[in-house]
Formats: structure tokens, sequence, C-alpha cells
């Protein structure tokens, strides 16, 4: 039996993105159930970067975040993490003036620019004007290279010295009082700490270890790849309707359009409902004067979330050698720079990075001491 000091259980974006921030300072064995890493959350994220337009805790992760995302190590990836895509927010109507006033709001700390209508359909001349009445863009919005981002993870936590097992979910999970027993199906591994970055079996791994859990419940996202006839969107900036009802933005030369769903879901590989698709579909025709003849592809993905909406990161309160890395909902991928350096702050009993000091994000906000 191998004994390591810390066990992180979950090998998607929390998990690996900690791992590579331990940096070799302890020995690190991460499980992931699946036979792929990245399988459910972060293989299916929608891979967007933003500033703005999230809680005021999200929004704090992600100017964290940047610096790294848009200077990575050397050697840590081969191409830009960050590719900007700016954005449009639109509204109809009924939310004009909505829009117009959190522009004006808006507006004062960032960016922005109003559009007129004949400006909004120089960016997106398929736009119905008919029904999209008011619209700005924001320069502020990026994709992620979520592919780069996760194998730098990856590549840098095995050069420290990080054993990844795939195919390693755990069976049980028993403490003698001074070390984890982690049973899979092939092994027992020992562990001094365990570090539940499950995602959305994060409930059922606590209590699996007999920790309470705090509440975390996985949601379905559902997108659609659509094929856009003599139309090649590459170059057009994201869509977001003013109350996050749906957006849509170029991917690989398609365009991925979401209901912006999130409904309450069983952790497993999820798949999209008709009716989520058909909503999909209805929400990009309705604000374009384009027909949707065929869906190219279709797929769901969990976002998980405790009860406030923010991550849940720390010691268990009912156990000092339980760590919890969980609830992310919508964001681990854009967070992890931030997540991933405070996890290993926290477990490495070391100072807690600089840039929440300078953002004047306090870390217990995310405590699970707080349920």
């Amino acid at each position: 039996m191998q004994t390591y000091d810390i066990a992180i259980i979950g090998g998607g974006i929390a998990g690996l993105s900690l791992a590579y921030f331990l940096s070799g300072r302890r020995s690190v064995v991460v499980l992931e159930r699946e036979q792929a890493l990245g399988y459910h959350s972060t293989g299916r994220s929608a891979a967007e970067f933003v500033l703005r337009y999230n809680s005021p805790e999200v929004c704090k992760l992600a100017s964290i975040s940047r610096p790294f995302l848009e200077n990575p190590p050397e050697g840590f990836c081969e191409q830009p993490l960050l590719k900007q895509r700016g954005g449009v927010m639109i509204a109809d109507a009924e939310k004009a003036e909505r829009l117009k006033e959190h522009y004006e709001r808006e507006v004062q700390h960032a960016p922005l620019n109003m559009l007129t209508m004949e400006e909004t359909l120089e960016k997106l001349p398929f736009l119905d004007p008919a029904h999209v009445t008011a619209a700005y863009y924001d320069p502020e919005f990026w994709d992620i290279e979520v592919e780069s981002l996760f194998q730098g993870y990856i590549r840098g936590a095995r050069h420290a010295g990080v054993e990844i097992r795939t195919d390693a979910g755990a069976l049980s999970i028993r403490d003698d009082g001074s070390l984890w027993h982690i049973e899979t199906a092939s092994e027992t591994i020992a562990a001094g700490i365990i570090v539940n970055a499950a995602g959305g079996w994060a409930d059922a791994t606590a209590e699996m270890s007999g920790v309470a859990p705090r509440g975390i419940v996985p949601h379905r996202r559902t997108a659609i790849l659509l094929d856009l006839a003599d139309i090649d969107p590459s170059a057009m900036p994201e869509v977001s309707e003013l109350d996050d009802t749906y957006y849509f933005k170029p991917d690989a030369g398609r365009m991925l359009v979401s209901p912006a769903d999130e409904t309450p879901c069983e952790p497993g590989d999820v798949q999209p409902e008709e009716i989520d698709i058909a909503w999909a579909a209805h929400y990009f025709e309705e604000a374009t004067t384009l027909s949707v003849q065929r869906v190219a592809k279709s797929w769901a993905g969990m976002r998980s979330f405790a009860a406030d909406r923010l991550p849940v990161i720390g010691f268990a309160p009912d156990h000092d050698r339980f760590f919890w890395l969980a609830g992310q909902g919508g964001y681990g991928i854009l967070s992890s720079p931030a997540l991933g350096s405070l996890a290993a702050a926290m477990l490495t009993d070391t100072p807690t990075p600089a840039a929440f000091s300078r953002e004047a994000l306090d870390p217990a906000l995310f405590s699970p001491s707080r349920f």
C-alpha cells in the first residue's frame, strides 16, 4: 500500500490545478473515477473568461486569475490561454431601458460602448432588429483555451512528482485516526489528508468519508452547436441576453448556443434534454433572422453549487484532515489559478496569495464552516 501526504479525489480542473500549485511541496496522488481526466465538467465547458456579470466574489476571483491566464509560466503551454472575443449584451424592447441603466452603471468602471442598431448589425449582421432593440459592446470577453490550460496543469503536476491515476474511483474511504485508507478497484491508497475535489460527487465523497456534506448540488447546463449556412462566425463577438436567458458564441467555425439552463440533477454522465435543446434553438431563432435547420451537436455538463453559490474551500469543520475544494459552479476553469493557488497555500500552511488582499477578497467567505 502506497502512502501519500495528500490524496486528491477528482481529476477535473479543481483537482489538477491544486496538484499543479502544490509544486512538489507534498507527496500527492490524484484519483479520478473515469478513464479520462476532466470528463464531466472541465471537458464540456463553454470556456469563456469575463471580468463582469457574475457575483462580486467570482469577479474578484477572475481578476486574481487573469495575470496567470494572460502570462502563464514559461513552458506551461505553447499558445496563449486567452483569445479576445468581445461580447455584445442585448435586450428586446421590453428590457431596453434596463439594459441602458445597466450600461450606465457598468461604464463607470469598464470600457463599454453603447451601440446603435447599425453598429450592432455591423458586428452581428444576422441579429433581428425587430427583436434586438438595445445593445452594448464589452471588449473584455475572452475564449479560454481550456485544453491547453488543463494539460499545462497536468504536465506541471507530473513534473513535480504528482501521481495521477484514472479509472480509480473511491469504493470506500476509512480513517484510522492518522491516515485515510482509500480503496479503489485496483488498490488501497493511504494518505494523511483527503482533498474533496469530486465536483458533482463532493457531498457523496464526504459522506463516504464520514464527514458532513455541505449541500453541494450538481446542475445540468445544455449547449448546442449550429452550422450557419454561408456564414463564418469565427471573428464575431459572443452575444449575451441581459437577464442571462441565453447566450451564443462562435466555436470552431460553428455557433454554440446555450439556454443558460441550471437544472438540479444527480451526478453522472449528464445528457441534454430535448426540451432544453429546443429552447436553445428557439432563443437563437428569436434573436436572429436565421432558422435552425439542424443541430450539429448537443451536450450537457454539470455545474455544482453550494446554497450561496460560492466555492467551498478549506478544512471540514468536523474533520481536520478532510479538505473541501468544491462548489465552483460554472466558474471552475475561470477561477482555477486563483482557487488552486489558494487551496495550495491552505494545505501547506503558507501565506494566502497576495492578490486576495489586493482584491479585498477574504478566503473565509469560502470556508466550509459557513454552513
